[in-house]
């Protein structure tokens, strides 16, 4: 079993960056596969970033060059950067870990507001 909780969101005016964090309870973070997704309001929900387990990484076109996903194993806790932003990147913000033959698990999500 595995908690996600994330932090970080909250209201940016464009062109401003943040950084979300995702903290993992539970063992072998490093055994997961990480992600963001976001979901914007009448939308569906859709991959922002997500790494493997050795660090890999994959990026929606929409914010390939901004936003830089990361991972932590030794604090158990998964990172977006996100720079440049725009009205477009408001959404929620959801993290999700994923493990073959172990499931996956999604956290409650945090909101990102970009506005002036």
């Amino acid at each position: 079993q595995v908690q996600l909780v994330e932090a970080g969101g909250g209201w940016v005016q464009p062109g401003g960056s943040l950084r979300l964090s995702c903290g993992a309870s539970g063992s072998s973070f490093s055994s997961y596969a990480m992600g963001w997704y976001r979901q914007a309001p009448g939308n569906e929900r859709e991959l922002v970033a997500n790494i493997t387990r050795g660090g890999s990484t994959n990026y929606a076109d929409s914010v390939k060059g901004r936003f830089t996903i990361s991972r932590d194993n030794a604090k158990n806790t998964a990172y977006l950067q996100m720079n440049s932003l725009n009205a477009a990147a408001t959404a929620v913000y959801y993290c999700h870990a994923q493990r073959a033959l172990r499931g996956e698990y999604w956290g409650e999500g945090t909101l990102v507001t970009v506005s002036s």
